[in-house]
């Protein structure tokens, strides 16, 4: 299980992500710096404890209306070879030292947890609190056959949620794959709750 520390990262999350965000093709820009603030979200743990698993949710308040984003990251205590575009940025953590922060998509361990999840073989953990499941995140898999990671699948995270603020909740965030004999899965995590 993964042990969520209090402590501070410099830069935090919020930060990285404000900086990285908006370089990105799915973000809808505003005409200002975002103005992020976490809306929910929960982690996965990697069963050999060294990869963070966090899947998050921060709403950008900078436009007229406040736009959620699905933000997949994970945290390495080392550079993750091959993977340099999926770097948001590096972080000083006060307990583990610097960290290494990468999209999730691009890491071979979220995706692998992420189908685990869809199988029903990982539990959703509670975004800030060690050795907690997270009951509000259930998971559900649409399509045929039994999603799997053994050939390394691309995956594709859906970004881009409705309006978070005014709803409460998040409703549904999807995530799509496809196999490498080109079989395409979707699976969702539902009722996460704004937080």
């Amino acid at each position: 299980m993964a042990m969520i520390y209090k402590t501070t990262m410099k830069p935090g999350k919020l930060e990285l992500l404000a900086a990285w965000l908006p370089t990105q093709s799915w973000y809808l820009p505003t005409g200002s710096a975002p103005d992020l603030a976490r809306a929910g979200g929960f982690r996965l743990d990697d069963p050999e404890g060294e990869v963070g698993i966090e899947f998050m949710v921060v709403t950008d308040s900078s436009g007229g209306l406040p736009t959620a984003y699905h933000v997949p990251v994970t945290y390495r205590g080392a550079p993750l070879e091959g993977a340099e575009a999926g770097l948001i940025g590096t972080s000083e953590h006060g307990e583990l030292g610097l960290r290494w922060v990468y999209d999730g998509p691009h890491d071979p361990v979220l995706v692998e947890r992420l189908h685990a999840l869809f199988q029903g073989l990982a539990e959703p953990q509670a975004q800030s609190l060690s050795n907690t499941p997270d009951r509000d995140v259930t998971a559900r898999y649409e399509g045929s056959g039994v999603p799997g990671a053994e050939d390394g699948p691309a995956l594709t995270v859906v970004r881009v949620l409705r309006d978070a603020a005014a709803a409460g909740r998040l409703g549904e965030v999807t995530a799509g794959w496809t196999d490498p004999d080109g079989t395409a899965h979707r699976g969702v995590f539902a009722s996460l709750d704004a937080r």
